[in-house]
């Protein structure tokens, strides 16, 4: 799948719950792959198409471009590409580190995840609304847990302005 980016992909990362130890996950990889200029991966459809990707476009996030592939029927990977510094991928980045790095918060993720597929297991658009305020929060947690990481890195300990 990099070589239909080419010189474009800056950087791919792992994101989703595949990533996150411990926590409970379908069997499809979420992939994030930041490049140069978004408008250049509208070209590279028919590539994905030749490598099993079914292109998508923004699919809702703006800025956004989606891929999915399916084995037998079922999806077994969606790739998001965004380009570089859309705030989406720090989102999904600061998202993902921050269950990493607290198993307590990742292990409440699953639990959650968990109990939504149970009670919408037919209805996947009604799944993820019910998951989105769990993850707001810990997007908003993250990002100060990162901010104030970054601070004590970088010595000053009254943190961000």
């Amino acid at each position: 799948m990099a070589v239909a980016f080419g010189d474009q992909a800056i950087a791919i990362h792992h994101i989703g719950s595949t990533c996150i130890p411990d926590v409970p996950a379908k069997p499809i990889i979420d992939i994030l792959i930041e490049v140069h200029d978004i408008e250049t991966v509208d070209h590279l459809n028919e590539q994905m198409r030749s490598l099993g990707y079914e292109p998508r476009g923004e699919l809702g996030i703006a800025g956004r471009r989606y891929f999915r592939k399916r084995n037998d029927g079922e999806h077994t990977r969606h790739v998001h590409v965004f380009q570089t510094g859309h705030a989406e991928v720090e989102r999904h980045l600061s998202f993902r580190d921050f269950l990493i790095a607290h198993p307590e918060e990742a292990q409440a993720y699953g639990r959650l995840k968990g109990m939504l597929a149970s009670q919408f297991a037919e209805d996947r658009g009604r799944y993820t609304e019910a998951k989105s305020g769990f993850i707001e929060e810990m997007v908003r947690r993250a990002r100060a847990w990162k901010a104030s990481t970054n601070a004590l890195a970088t010595g000053d300990p009254q943190g961000p302005p």
